[in-house]
């Protein structure tokens, strides 16, 4: 997902920021508007942030795509700290990891698109969705973690298609999904056990920090 420098063309590196910064920006009005209502909020947001940098800091190259395959967290920290504050919090992690020669400065805008919107929402959606038809909290947050995480390749894989192969977009998406998949699969496994296990021990731990952010019914149920 950590698409480099020089790999898209720069009216699509653009785009992918204009679409990224309105959400950003709904996320630090967000956190600003929780640090007033809950100040325990910010050392949550803090811990899920650095678990997100050091999640998604790991990676595998997949040489077909000139990106690389790891696990995201985003789907984690959507359920735990809200998924525009996630936004937030990839944006962060994604610049951050530009020094240590993940990703790329151009490229921010398009990773926080996968990462964090799509990666991020989706799971966040699952997650929402499992617990209204009463599904396990370790389940539905597992399933988030998968779902989140396969979502935000594919649509990395559709961003490396738009910029790289304009005249047959669906047939490079499709190549570009497929070589993602051989790391992807078994990582977004790996990331259903910890959203599970991290969410499930939280809730049985630290109620009180779930319960501010998705109410004590869905904590509990």
């Amino acid at each position: 997902m950590h698409i480099s420098d020089g790999i898209l063309r720069p009216e699509w590196a653009l785009l992918w920021y204009a679409v990224a910064i309105p959400f950003i920006a709904v996320g630090i009005w967000e956190i600003k508007r929780k640090r007033e209502n809950n100040p325990a909020y910010m050392p949550l947001l803090a811990m899920v942030g650095a678990a997100v940098f050091i999640i998604s800091v790991w990676h595998i190259p997949v040489p077909v795509t000139g990106s690389c395959s790891h696990p995201i967290g985003t789907p984690m920290a959507a359920i735990l700290v809200g998924p525009f504050a996630t936004v937030v919090l990839s944006s962060i992690a994604l610049f951050f990891q530009t020094f240590f020669g993940h990703g790329g400065l151009t490229t921010i805008g398009a990773n926080t698109v996968s990462m964090g919107i799509m990666g991020g929402f989706s799971g966040y959606l699952l997650f929402s969705g499992m617990r209204k038809v009463k599904s396990p909290l370790w389940l539905a947050a597992g399933f988030a973690g998968f779902v989140g995480d396969m979502v935000c390749y594919i649509v990395a894989a559709l961003e490396l298609a738009l910029s790289l192969n304009p005249g047959s977009v669906l047939s490079h998406w499709a190549l570009y999904s497929i070589g993602y998949m051989p790391t992807q699969i078994p990582l977004a496994v790996a990331e259903f056990v910890f959203s599970a296990g991290i969410v499930q021990y939280i809730a049985d731990r630290r109620p009180d920090l779930l319960e501010m952010r998705i109410g004590g019914g869905v904590v509990n149920a």
